[in-house]
């Protein structure tokens, strides 16, 4: 029996880094709420304990009431929990997956030959560099006097990574560069975990062993990295299921689109960050709706003048297979004979014109609308060879833009 271990190991590192992603996500919305919720403690004993805001909460049929000390408590409790390892096993499997789709295959998945003819070790190099660059250009922005400016420090990192994002995308595939985007956000966020909220909570711990009064500064600083794990969390999921939809990641702008999605996310964050702290501000609601609804239209070409459209020789059925089995029965077929497919994708082949007519709009999707296929562009499929193929099978199916 044959075993396609590198689809199960995609498999088993998609779900794993899902899980965990999952627990990780869940466990530090769960305490921005917290932290955000808290009111003044009302009793004299905790406030001289140096209680800062405690809340009460109700869930799964039982009361929990939650305090939160302005520094740390008095002495070192005898169990104390903590969140970590959700963080850096999300990193660890999101890496491994990386690794394994876009390093191990870099000439399907990341080279675009169009864009910049790496080697699979060049583009290996670039994709890492970016990630530990961005971390290295986050921290340094973190420690500098603009790190202590919210406003000027959001601006700055939001412009570095769309920035990373336009330079990605010259560079690599649209999915490639979607997803080191991603990773240069992720990465950014473990670190965040690693070197800096760990550390600090540590010292802190290493005070109270110590029988010293730690220093609120270790807390601060840890809480602020914290808050910027919140507003990334949200273009880092967008980033997780791009690769299912190729109208994002597919085309000249992709970055510009990946931006502006990104951007209306901030709005929906601040929205329920303020309604956790009791601020009720429907105008973040509207401007992140706002913002979604206008980047998809830009997107779509909703904005742009309507082109006179061009005579074009019609497409015979057999231009359409023809154009088909040279670009795309390789992989497509009851019979591959690509040497990295042992069988059709999903199940997906192209031998018949049943099957081309069948499969139309995901050819249409994949491989008109979008360069996704063939994986990067191996065959040299020609932006003309697109478009006839397009026309082809929009005539197949009865269908034209």
């Amino acid at each position: 029996m044959d075993i396609d271990l590198a689809q199960w190991l995609n498999l088993a590192l998609r779900w794993f880094h899902l899980m965990l992603g999952i627990m990780w996500i869940g466990a530090s919305f769960y305490f921005v709420w917290l932290d955000l919720a808290l009111r003044p403690a009302k009793e004299q004993k905790d406030r001289e304990a140096g209680v800062s805001g405690e809340v009460w909460a109700v869930h799964g049929g039982g009361f929990y009431h939650k305090k939160k000390y302005l520094v740390a408590p008095e002495g070192m409790p005898d169990d104390l929990h903590w969140f970590k390892w959700e963080a850096y096993l999300t990193f660890i499997s999101g890496f491994l997956l990386l690794c394994l789709m876009y390093y191990w295959q870099a000439d399907l998945y990341l080279i675009d030959p169009e864009r910049m003819n790496f080697t699979p070790a060049q583009a290996t190099f670039t994709g890492l560099a970016f990630l530990l660059g961005g971390w290295f250009f986050y921290d340094e922005l973190c420690k500098s006097a603009i790190g202590q400016n919210d406003k000027a420090f959001s601006v700055i990192w939001a412009g570095a990574l769309i920035f990373a994002a336009y330079a990605l995308s010259q560079l690599f595939t649209g999915r490639g560069a979607f997803i080191h985007v991603g990773a240069m956000i992720g990465t950014a966020m473990t670190a965040n975990v690693f070197a800096v909220i760990i550390p600090n909570q540590k010292r802190v711990v290493a005070a109270l062993l110590r029988g010293d009064k730690p220093d609120a500064k270790y807390g601060k600083i840890a809480k602020q990295r914290s808050m910027h794990n919140n507003y990334m969390t949200l273009p880092v999921l967008l980033i997780m299921i791009s690769n299912h939809f190729p109208v994002l990641y597919a085309g000249d702008w992709n970055w510009a689109i990946l931006a502006g999605l990104a951007l209306s996310s901030w709005p929906f964050r601040h929205f329920f960050n303020l309604k956790d702290r009791g601020i009720t501000a429907p105008r973040f609601l509207i401007a992140g709706m706002a913002g979604f609804i206008l980047t998809i239209c830009a997107a779509s070409g909703l904005f742009a003048p309507a082109k006179p459209v061009a005579a074009m020789q019609a497409v015979s059925p057999s231009e359409v297979r023809k154009i088909v089995r040279t670009h795309c029965s390789g992989c497509h077929s009851d019979t591959p004979v690509h040497d990295s497919v042992s069988e059709a994708p999903k199940g997906v082949a192209f031998d018949t014109m049943a099957e081309i007519k069948q499969f139309a709009p995901r050819i249409i999707e994949q491989a008109v609308k979008s360069d996704t296929m063939p994986l990067g562009n191996e065959t040299g499929m020609t932006k003309e060879e697109r478009a006839r193929l397009g026309d082809g099978l929009a005539a197949l199916s009865g269908k034209r833009d």
